[in-house]
């Protein structure tokens, strides 16, 4: 029996379009490169260009030339723009941007753009200082929390920032964007807007031996692990974004120990089950600024063993649920902004959680959200 016709059989091929007509067919767009380059806390590096008219910032980058591919057209812009001849480890985002896009500045003829964000890594503090300018193209440069950032960057710029940002930070796929939006599932730090909770390198040490009586406890965090070595973070979803943080908190009057203070934060914020709190050491607050000009005070780091997770909850403190993550001590140091310290920290809880407990290092993954029915360690 012969096989039925297809109409479309019957369409010339468009391969026999004359060559230029063919060419002229097919749909052009600029391409573009640009990098996230951190500092060391996790600050997202932006430069002010001289040329824009409503005074936005950019991630440093710029045009492919003709011929060119976008990983080249990105070095090449960060050695011109920097001074600085960095490595890219990854494709983190990759933006296709309308013809017709608000966010284009009028008498811009731009038939749409495609954006490859790269990852330019960490910049040690030698090379923040050896940063050099082009001033006929960039007036300044400046490392910004990622709140602050997006205030500084077009909106669709800002939402490319994030997406690529979180995209390094969770260890997820490259994400594909269109006009700003995800085309494909959206990773949980994008689906909870969640930011870097910065901290400035501090000076004062992890101290290691008990608490002086003389220094009040006034807080009491940990490093909570989950059999596959990975530790919960929650994030405080707030109308800026969520900031994420390790389970504890203030240590109240009716805390009997701050070990009693984390069983009941762990247990409000996370709905975590912990079991054998070890202390790690204690971080020295010389003033207590945030617990209203206390003095000098303790602020005590533990490592715990999750040993349930329930469904989520409303927080009493905040009457509302936060977000649960599940993340490395690495992604987690990284999420919190805390730097070299922190990561020092991170290698020493997940040391006591292999001594302890048996918990293995965790393998590089991606962020996961915890369920809201909560899940079940195994």
């Amino acid at each position: 029996m012969p096989s039925p016709v297809s109409p479309s059989d019957h369409v010339s091929p468009r391969a026999a379009l004359p060559a230029a007509q063919y060419a002229a067919s097919r749909h052009a767009a600029w391409l573009g490169a640009a990098a996230i380059i951190t500092d060391e806390v996790g600050r997202v590096l932006l430069v002010h260009p001289t040329y824009r008219e409503d005074d936005s910032w950019l991630l440093p980058g710029g045009v492919v030339e003709p011929g060119e591919h976008p990983h080249v057209t990105c070095r090449r812009e960060i050695t011109e723009e920097l001074g600085l001849d960095l490595p890219l480890s990854a494709v983190l985002a990759v933006h296709s941007f309308s013809a017709h896009h608000p966010d284009l500045q009028p008498g811009t003829h731009c038939p749409g753009e495609v954006r490859f964000v790269f990852d330019g890594g960490t910049l040690t503090p030698a090379q923040v200082a050896a940063l050099r300018l082009p001033r006929e193209e960039l007036s300044e440069y400046a490392f910004l929390e990622t709140r602050d950032a997006v205030q500084r960057l077009r909106p669709v710029d800002g939402q490319i920032m994030l997406a690529a940002y979180r995209a390094r930070l969770g260890n997820t796929a490259t994400a594909h964007l269109a006009d700003g939006r995800h085309i494909l599932d959206v990773p949980a730090l994008d689906r909870h807007d969640v930011h870097v909770r910065y901290r400035p390198l501090w000076d004062s040490p992890l101290h290691r031996g008990p608490v002086p009586e003389r220094l009040p406890v006034q807080q009491a965090w940990a490093w909570c692990f989950v059999p596959d070595g990975r530790v919960v973070l929650v994030a405080d979803p707030g109308p800026r974004g969520a900031l994420p943080m390790l389970p504890g908190g203030t240590v109240e009057k009716t805390d009997a120990t701050p070990e009693d203070t984390l069983h009941r934060e762990a247990a409000e914020e996370a709905q975590l089950s912990l079991a054998d709190p070890v202390r790690l050491g204690w971080v020295l607050d010389e003033t207590g600024e945030v617990y209203g000009g206390v003095g000098a005070n303790a602020r005590l780091r533990l490592a715990a063993r999750v040993t349930g997770i329930g469904p989520a909850a409303v927080d009493p403190a905040s009457g509302h649920p936060f977000a649960r993550l599940l993340a490395t001590p690495a992604q987690a140091v990284a999420l919190l902004g805390w730097g070299p310290p922190g990561a020092r920290q991170a290698q020493l809880a997940a040391g006591t959680a292999g001594e302890r407990w048996g918990h293995p290092t965790a393998r590089p993954a991606a962020i996961e959200e915890i369920p809201a029915e909560g899940m079940r360690l195994t």
